[in-house]
């Protein structure tokens, strides 16, 4: 058919996933994507070609997608979460014109933000950021900028890829940076732990124990703004109804 699909595939496994993405999964002839993804929805895939590459291959992934829709195939090039929020629809789309007789559909997942969010209650009730504290494709001078204007604006924040082995003092640094540019250590923040997957975790504390807790790439950490607040055992962010 000439087509791929970029899917996000949500936080988990295949109940997580939107209707949407399962029907193109099923339409699709081969489906491209990092393993630990195409693991998830093994459920799906029983009988279709599976194709993958590891991480740091991103752009041999979306190849790999477009050269087997430029020869007939359906294919869907799958991710975590939202394939626009740090997923694959940016690169794909960006090689896509070298293969004009490709239509690309993208396909929306729920990303971390939203699904972590949920655990904690409702921290991204006002306005949000999304900032990613990976340094690999950003440089680091970039992203304590973007952290002290988040600050400054008192945006609530989500930080995905807090730390990983190569990175471990990230969030150290970018909590040190929200307290020099005036949020308050007693900012109260939360963190989710492989969301919506076996062994999911969370954690609701202050901005000051934020900067000591031990985190990792599977962790999505959520700094709240001024307003922010405990409604019983949940993390809330007012929308402003009751002012």
């Amino acid at each position: 058919m000439n087509k791929v699909y970029v899917v996000g595939l949500g936080p988990g496994g295949v109940y997580g996933m939107t209707q949407a993405a399962r029907a193109a999964l099923e339409q699709a002839d081969v489906i491209c994507g990092y393993g630990v993804y195409l693991d998830l929805i093994a459920p799906l895939a029983a009988g279709k070609e599976l194709l993958s590459t590891p991480m740091t291959q991103e752009l041999e992934r979306c190849t790999l997608a477009l050269e087997k829709a430029a020869g007939g195939c359906t294919a869907a090039l799958v991710c975590s979460g939202d394939a626009g929020v740090y997923g694959m629809a940016s690169p794909l789309l960006e090689l896509a014109p070298r293969y004009p007789e490709v239509e690309v559909e993208v396909v929306p997942g729920v990303t971390a933000a939203l699904a972590g969010a949920a655990v904690l209650g409702a921290p991204l009730g006002h306005d949000f950021c999304i900032l990613s504290l990976s340094d690999l494709l950003t440089p680091w001078p970039v992203i304590e900028k973007r952290l002290r204007a988040a600050a400054a604006g008192d945006f609530v924040l989500c930080l995905y890829n807090p730390a990983s082995r190569r990175r471990k003092d990230h969030l150290r640094r970018a909590c040190a940076i929200l307290q020099e540019a005036g949020l308050a250590p007693g900012t109260l923040c939360g963190w989710v732990r492989n969301i919506g997957r076996g062994g999911q975790t969370h954690r609701i504390l202050t901005l000051a124990q934020l900067q000591e807790e031990p985190v990792d790439m599977f962790t999505t950490v959520f700094i709240g703004n001024s307003t922010t607040r405990l409604a019983g055992d949940r993390l809330v962010t007012p929308r402003g109804y009751q002012a």
